[in-house]
This record gives structure tokens, sequence and C-alpha cells, in this order.
């Protein structure tokens, strides 16, 4: 995917805090490895990411909100359990060469990476309350709107290619199941357990929609 023209204020911030350490690589010869991670999620999560507080309103009976694109297609994320990724990180760390200055000197070429680590199955976000849904047996206050003509990307999918081949990164846990141990950590650690479904609690499946 070409990431020279980034399309959000976001995906610019990014490119240019890889830009720079591309510079410090070249002139130091300090090694680096970059790693984009997309829409993470699972236990001990950011409370200000869509799944986190998608439950905690869908299980207070709030309203959510559900953006469509401006043609009203669902939007889609690429979903990634934190599992996933902290196997990516650690794969990413076994195979990084040391950097190559000392002192500010730079003595030859250092190693430079950067990887995509996604699950490669974009989900739309519509799927993803359906499946909490079903988790809390709760049915959501959904409030669909439009997504603003800029600033956010409509849809998000990793092409984890150079990562597979490198070191061999390859996603494993699907939304239904992520968010299942998602849940069953939210409802433990909030002390809500009566209020959900008994599979979440002895390891069945959920339905996924």
């Amino acid at each position: 995917m070409i990431t020279d023209q980034p399309a959000s204020l976001y995906a610019a911030t990014k490119k240019a805090g890889e830009e720079i350490a591309h510079t410090y690589n070249h002139i130091y010869g300090l090694s680096l490895t970059a790693l984009r991670f997309f829409t993470v999620y699972g236990p001990w999560g950011r409370p200000d990411m869509a799944y986190f507080f998608f439950t905690k309103d869908i299980l207070q009976n709030k309203p959510i909100n559900i953006y469509q694109t401006q043609d009203d297609k669902e939007v889609a994320r690429d979903f990634t359990y934190i599992d996933d990724v902290v196997k990516g990180c650690l794969g990413a760390i076994d195979t990084a060469e040391k950097s190559t200055g000392s002192g500010g000197r730079k003595k030859a070429p250092a190693q430079l990476r950067v990887y995509n680590l996604g699950n490669t199955s974009p989900v739309s976000v519509g799927k993803l309350v359906g499946i909490l849904e079903n988790l809390l047996s709760v049915k959501a206050k959904k409030h669909v709107i439009r997504m603003p003509r800029n600033g956010d990307v409509p849809f998000t999918h990793a092409n984890v290619s150079q990562a597979y081949r490198d070191f061999g990164y390859k996603p494993t846990t699907d939304l239904a199941t992520g968010l299942r141990k998602f849940v069953r950590w939210y409802v433990s650690y909030y002390g809500i357990q009566s209020r959900v479904k008994l599979e979440i609690h002895n390891g069945k499946p959920a339905d996924s929609a």
C-alpha cells in the first residue's frame, strides 16, 4: 500500500515519525524497526477505543454512534487482538540487528524496517456491535450518522506479507473470539458478570452477529 500520501492527519503524523526515524537511522547508524498496529483491542485496552466504550454504553443502556460513509456504506476496521500484536512485536525483536553506530559515528548502513501488524480481515463496525450485543445480551441503542468528509478513513486492511516473510507473523484470533475474551475480562474487572451470557464464562462460543 502506498503511504506517501496519508489520507488523514493521524496517518500523516505516523508517516512523519517514520521519516524522522529513517533520517536518524541514516545519520547515526541506529537500527530501527517501525511497527504499524491496526486497531488493537483486548483486555486492559484503551477506554477511548470504540469496542471499549461501546461495551460500556451498551451495558448502561446509552446510545452509541455508528458511522457510515458519505455514500451510506459501512465503516470497517482491521481489528487486531492484543495477543497477535504481542507475537508480532516479539518476532520483530527476535530478528532485529545491532546498530552500526557508536558515539555518534556511523560505521555502516544500519537495519531499517517497517511492518504492518494487523488481522488482515476487516470487519464492519456494525458487525462488531452485533457481536457485543450477543455477548452482553443487551440490544444497543444505535445512532447511525455519516462520517465527516475529512479526518478519517472508512476502511483499513493490513498487508502483513513482509512481517510473515521476515518473522512468521500470522494472526490467529478472529473478532468474535477476541471480543469474547475482552468481554469476559470486562465484566469480571467491573463486577457485572450477572448481566451477560453464561457462555462467556464457560468458554462456549457466541454467535458472531
